[in-house]
């Protein structure tokens, strides 16, 4: 016999299967996994005080979906854009940056300032046909993330719920509380300005691929083999590394960049984990004080043709416990 759960419980459980598509949806509209996380908590708990007043549970996916907009507008008033280094500085060359460690990386930057990755566990759904996975998987890319972040916010709402989640724009008036028209209109605007993005990252490639590239990566990250690591390079190939704004392109800067670093190499451990649609991976690294084996990055890959287009290297302990990571090393 099935334990009687108290309202309170009973209203989370019935709240609960939603998690994962609302977490999806206040990261693209937020662009950070921590005030995702924070825009659902307090989704629910604003459901859960006005649940028992929806007579209609067929309204329930719609309702939760409008309190999670007016959330993350919310959260989104007063605040910068967030972006990727990309957009921020221009690439670097190896003039200015070979001399030493701190002038390469330059002064950091406070977490508010950029896109973060999000693992795919948060808010992959388990239940989509093969078609929907793909726009699913390029709708969390990090650099569509990024472009999404240059517009208004309910601009970015529309395009979201009307491009992603393929609302009709009847549906998606009636959630904004505004008329059809002006909802056709925002989304003119928003891919007027998605279609100005530089998007021309990796596309969405099967899992297989990754996998096998992601594995020769990590060997030859934890050699720190640099001409190995150059080798599985694409000739454009990026690497940015927030919270510095420094990033370069093209496989001789980045070989140039990973040789001047090589002393800090060679002692890294890796735990593979999946982000934004993409390969990745946690870097642990030996402490200057206890040695031990410390969260250090968290690097996601874009991979196209067999090769590696892009590295996005965060320097952020703070998101190992996003993906569930503690922050030393178990081995």
């Amino acid at each position: 016999m099935s334990p009687v759960l108290s309202p309170e419980a009973a209203a989370f459980e019935e709240l609960e299967p939603f998690r994962r598509q609302l977490t999806a949806y206040c990261y693209k509209m937020l662009a950070s996994p921590h005030d995702a996380e924070d825009a659902v908590q307090e989704t629910f708990i604003r459901a859960w005080r006005g649940l028992s007043h929806l007579d209609d549970r067929a309204g329930l996916r719609p309702w939760l979906y409008r309190i999670a907009t007016n959330v993350c507008l919310d959260m989104l008033k007063g605040r910068d854009r967030r972006a990727l280094p990309t957009s921020v500085a221009p690439a670097r060359s190896r003039q200015g940056w070979d001399a030493s460690h701190e002038l390469a990386l330059g002064t950091p930057r406070p977490e508010a300032t950029w896109v973060q990755p999000v693992p795919d566990n948060l808010i992959a759904s388990t239940d989509v046909d093969p078609a929907d996975a793909v726009v699913e998987r390029e709708s969390v890319r990090l650099a569509f993330i990024a472009a999404m972040q240059d517009l208004q916010p309910r601009q970015r709402a529309v395009l979201i719920l009307r491009d992603v989640l393929r609302w009709k724009a009847e549906e998606v008036a009636q959630l904004l509380g505004t008329s059809t028209d002006a909802v056709n209109s925002a989304l003119r605007r928003a891919r007027a300005t998605m279609d100005q993005a530089d998007l021309d990252a990796a596309p969405a490639q099967p899992r297989e691929l990754d996998l096998e590239l992601l594995g020769r990566y990590v060997e030859a990250f934890e050699r720190y083999d640099v001409g190995a690591l150059v080798a599985l390079l694409h000739e454009d190939a990026t690497l940015t590394m927030p919270p510095f704004e420094l990033w370069l392109r093209g496989i001789d800067d980045i070989g140039r960049f990973l040789a001047a670093m090589q002393s800090e190499g060679g002692r890294d451990r890796v735990v593979t984990v999946a982000a934004n649609g993409c390969p990745a991976l946690a870097v642990y690294r030996p402490g200057h004080e206890s040695g031990e084996l410390e969260a250090f990055s968290i690097q996601v890959l874009e991979c196209a043709d067999g090769r590696i287009l892009a590295i996005h290297a965060f320097l952020d302990p703070g998101l190992f416990a996003v993906f569930g990571l503690p922050r030393v090393f178990a081995g």
